[in-house]
C-alpha cells in the first residue's frame, strides 16, 4: 500500500532493473506515477525538460510545482535547461499542425533524446515519461518516441508502461485535488496556447489566464498536459 491506504499492483522495471529516470512534465500528470513507483519501491529520479512550454511564467509554474512535490517524497530532481530557443528553431514550418501531428512528434523525440542522454551518462539503465497517462495525448505516439530515443544508446530501455489503466487516469485527478496542483488548461506550447484561445473565444468563453485555476477550485478535468 501506498500513504494513502490505495492498494496497488506491484510494478517490475524492465529487464530486472530497479532504477529509473522519469521524464516528467509536470507535476498533475507525474502525481500518480510517483506514487505508483513510490508504493513499489523502485529507485527514480525526476528529469525535468521542457523546452516547449511557452511563456516563461508557464514554465516556471509547472516546473516549481514539480520541485515542490518531488521534495515532499524526497525524490532526487534534475532541473534541465530551457532550450526554447531551440525547440521554436525545430518547429519552424510545423506552426500550424494539429495537436498529435508532427509538431508534437519532433517535440516528444526532442525531450525524450535529451533523457535518453542523460541517463546514459549518468547510469539509469531503463525511461520513461509521465506524458502518456493524459488522455490528451496519443500513448503509441509517445511510446513510439521514447523506444526511437532509447535506441540510440546502448543499455538504455524505454518503459512503455500504460499509467492510464487500472484507474491511473482517475487516481491522477484525485492527486491533482488533493494536492490543489496548478490545473494547465493549455498543451503547453506557444502554438497550443494560441490555438486554444482561438477556440474558447470562438465559444464564448475568455482566454486562458496563465496562473489563475488551481485543482479543487471547481473540480478540474484531465490536465491537458505538455
Amino acid at each position: 500500500m501506498d500513504n494513502t491506504g490505495l492498494k496497488r499492483e506491484k510494478l517490475e522495471l524492465p529487464n530486472g532493473e530497479n532504477k529509473l529516470l522519469l521524464h516528467s512534465c509536470c507535476a498533475p500528470c507525474s502525481g500518480e506515477v510517483m506514487e505508483a513507483l513510490i508504493a513499489s519501491d523502485i529507485d527514480f529520479t525526476i528529469y525535468f525538460y521542457n523546452p516547449n512550454i511557452h511563456p516563461r511564467k508557464e514554465y516556471d509554474l509547472r516546473k516549481d510545482e514539480n520541485i515542490k512535490f518531488a521534495e515532499k517524497h524526497n525524490i532526487p530532481f534534475v532541473d534541465a535547461d530551457y532550450d526554447v530557443d531551440d525547440w521554436f528553431a525545430r518547429a519552424k514550418g510545423m506552426e500550424h499542425e494539429p495537436e498529435r501531428g508532427i509538431r508534437c512528434t519532433m517535440c516528444f523525440d526532442m525531450r525524450f533524446e535529451r533523457t535518453a542522454l542523460y541517463a546514459y551518462e549518468n547510469g539509469f539503465p531503463i525511461i520513461t515519461s509521465s506524458l502518456g497517462i493524459s488522455r490528451w495525448k496519443n500513448f503509441e505516439q509517445i511510446n513510439d518516441c521514447g523506444i526511437r530515443a532509447a535506441d540510440h544508446y546502448p543499455g538504455i530501455t524505454y518503459w512503455t508502461y500504460n499509467w492510464r489503466k487500472k484507474g491511473g487516469s482517475s487516481r491522477m485527478l484525485d492527486i491533482s485535488k488533493r494536492e490543489q496542483f496548478y490545473m494547465q488548461e493549455y498543451c503547453g506550447c506557444a502554438y497550443s496556447l494560441r490555438d486554444t484561445n482561438h477556440w474558447r473565444l470562438q465559444n464564448g468563453r475568455e482566454r486562458i489566464e496563465i496562473g489563475k485555476n488551481y485543482y479543487g477550485d471547481e473540480g478540474g478535468t484531465t490536465p491537458a498536459c505538455s
